[in-house]
């Protein structure tokens, strides 16, 4: 189950993919996931549970949001442990203007940045795989 751990083979083999839609981050009212809405991560916090769900989802149940993300996926399987990916990444939008938020699984990071500057991002992530 362990992932790579290796930086510049984490980095080589990132493999970005834009995940179809537009996404938001919203509080689940009342601390339950209303029925019909599918969050691709939740976050439990002292202030609520955050969700990241499609904005289709939140649009159809009233839930508030402010961000409109992109959803992008690291395809490499990284190791939880690893040292640098996230660094490496956050720093290279960081340096070209990119706002992002993670959310690490168990195989995968996924990364959601500004919704209209994901092909940016996209090339940006690709300038490190080389």
């Amino acid at each position: 189950m362990s992932g790579e751990k290796n930086l510049r083979a984490l980095l080589a083999s990132m493999s970005p993919r834009l995940n179809d839609g537009q996404y938001v981050f919203t509080l689940a009212p009342a601390g339950a996931v209303p029925t019909g809405v599918r969050p691709v991560a939740t976050v439990l916090e002292d202030e609520g549970l955050t969700l990241v769900v499609p904005r289709e989802d939140a649009d159809r149940e009233g839930l508030a949001y402010d961000y409109v993300a992109a959803w992008i996926t690291l395809r490499v399987h990284s190791a939880l442990d690893a040292v640098g990916l996230t660094a490496a990444f956050a720093t290279a939008l960081a340096t070209a203007g990119l706002s992002c938020n993670v959310v690490a699984g168990l195989h995968h990071d996924h990364l959601f940045v500004p919704y209209d500057d994901a092909p940016r991002a996209l090339d940006v992530l690709a300038s490190l795989t080389g």
